[in-house]
């Protein structure tokens, strides 16, 4: 009897073990043999939008080059929350990858620089301040603050203003309750326009232009086509304020559960998403600015010298909040 119940137990236990193998499988490709690695990349726009395709891109380079061992899943809409939600879910690993701008200037204020409406005159402007000594060092700011590594920047192309009535000069803005992003840099540079900048989550911006909450907004024009923007707003002012990125960000904590040549295929991948990102953005905007006007948005082109000089007289004031030296060395670079 002793021999048999010993032999109840061993295959109890073997029982067990199998069970527990067959439990802990879930992440294993078809043929059993290779571990499959899932990570997660959220944003908060649709699908129908062009930081959907670029983040199809690099799923697509990750998967190509891994063979299928990472899988990259794609939360668009805000599934994973708002900017700040997966900022906070980078740091702490439950978000893999983001794509997020402002709200990185929370955990590292310098960022918030970039943020300045018209620190930038133009793309190239833009292009040789966030490619090159300055944009490195505020990279690693960001990584040293916030666990968040970011890992290229994608153009967006420059923000307009759309609104309910044309806007041609500085008179225009007074008063205007203008929505815009969490973004401090703004903020106070909407302020000292005139205008009254009020921050409001980007999937709420549809319903408050609809129901009046807020006169305007203002976006890049695929971000406002991807958003439907048009169809609560008779008016479009070519400001060019801001020319505009968002980080394809990751959590360190990921990265550093990652090998070295998984790494590689991350680095990789994000290289050639962002190549792709910003030729599609470069071919799509005029486009798409012009099946917006095809559908009745209108077009003024306000005088952006006299926007831009009153902007750049602010500048300083919050520069002095967030790290005056780093300002003017980005104003050095652009001299």
């Amino acid at each position: 009897m002793k021999k048999i119940s010993y032999k109840l137990i061993a295959l109890m236990i073997l029982v067990g073990l199998i069970i527990a193998g067959c439990s802990n499988d879930k992440s294993s490709s078809k043929d059993g043999k290779d571990d499959v690695l899932v990570l997660k990349l959220g944003h908060i726009q649709s699908e129908n939008d062009l930081w959907q395709d670029g983040a199809e891109k690099f799923k697509e380079e990750v998967e190509e080059a891994s063979d299928g061992k990472i899988k990259i899943e794609i939360y668009p809409n805000s599934t994973l929350g708002g900017d700040r939600d997966m900022a906070e879910g980078l740091q702490v690993g439950t978000v893999d990858f983001a794509l997020i701008a402002g709200v990185l200037g929370n955990f590292e204020p310098s960022i918030q620089l970039l943020e300045l409406p018209y620190i930038f005159r133009n793309e190239e402007d833009y292009q040789k301040i966030v490619n090159g000594e300055v944009g490195q060092e505020i990279v690693d700011r960001v990584l040293k603050a916030s666990d968040i590594r970011i890992l290229d920047f994608w153009e967006r192309g420059p923000r307009h203003i759309t609104a309910n009535k044309p806007i041609n000069t500085l008179d225009d803005l007074q008063g205007l309750k203008m929505r815009i992003p969490e973004i401090k840099a703004m903020e106070h540079t909407w302020k000292g326009l005139g205008a009254a900048p009020t921050t409001m989550a980007w999937n709420e911006v549809y319903t408050g232009l609809e129901q009046n909450v807020i006169e305007a907004q203002e976006n890049p024009i695929p971000f406002i086509y991807g958003g439907r923007i048009h169809e609560v707003q008779k008016y479009i002012a070519l400001t060019a304020h801001k020319y505009e990125y968002v980080t394809l960000a990751m959590s360190d904590s990921t990265w550093s559960k990652l090998t070295k040549e998984q790494q590689k295929i991350i680095e990789q991948a994000a290289e050639k998403a962002t190549e792709f990102e910003n030729k599609l953005v470069s071919e799509q905007t005029e486009k798409l600015l012009d099946e917006m006007k095809g559908e009745g948005l209108e077009v003024t082109k306000p005088n952006i010298d006299e926007f831009a000089e009153a902007a750049r007289a602010t500048h300083e004031d919050f520069a002095k909040t967030v790290d005056l030296d780093l300002y003017h060395k980005i104003m050095k670079e652009l001299e």
